[in-house]
């Protein structure tokens, strides 16, 4: 292929995917996609990761497609991001808008619950545990103050 035939967006899982990168970096610009889990993807759809995506076939872009959608069914458990649901108990991977509700879902279950981290979220306070004395400040800047001549 030619340098004017590669396609600058490709399109997978509604989301956009840059078609300059190659595929395990352009894989990572869906929300719940990480470095490890796109290469994962490339190995499933048997494509070089290090290709270019806009410069591949449609039936390659389409083995990427399918296997970000299948991708539950062939990994183990513990390659999901989301190993033991709250609702149905089962594993299941959350791409996109879907993990960005789980995700909010999750912190408005703590907070009604009242629990620990709940309150944390909700007062805008570190939520795991770090040290709150000198860094973690919002608003007004905090600093010696000069005494008066």
């Amino acid at each position: 292929m030619d340098e004017e035939e590669i396609k600058y967006f490709v399109r997978v899982r509604n989301t956009d995917l840059d078609g300059t990168k190659a595929v395990h970096i352009a894989l990572t610009g869906i929300k719940g996609i990480g470095p490890h889990t796109s290469r994962t993807i490339a190995a499933l759809a048997n494509v070089d990761p290090r290709a270019i995506l806009g410069k591949m076939d449609d039936e390659s872009v389409g083995r990427i497609a399918n296997a970000v959608d299948t991708y539950i069914e062939q990994v183990p458990v513990w390659m999901v991001n989301r190993q033991k649901d709250v609702y149905t108990g089962e594993a299941r991977h959350l791409l996109g808008a879907d993990l960005t509700m789980a995700n909010d879902d999750d912190v408005n279950r703590m907070r009604k619950m009242r629990s620990y981290r709940g309150i944390r979220h909700e007062t805008g306070q570190k939520v795991r545990g770090q040290r709150t004395k000198s860094t973690g400040r919002t608003g007004t800047t905090v600093g010696v103050k000069r005494k008066k001549e």
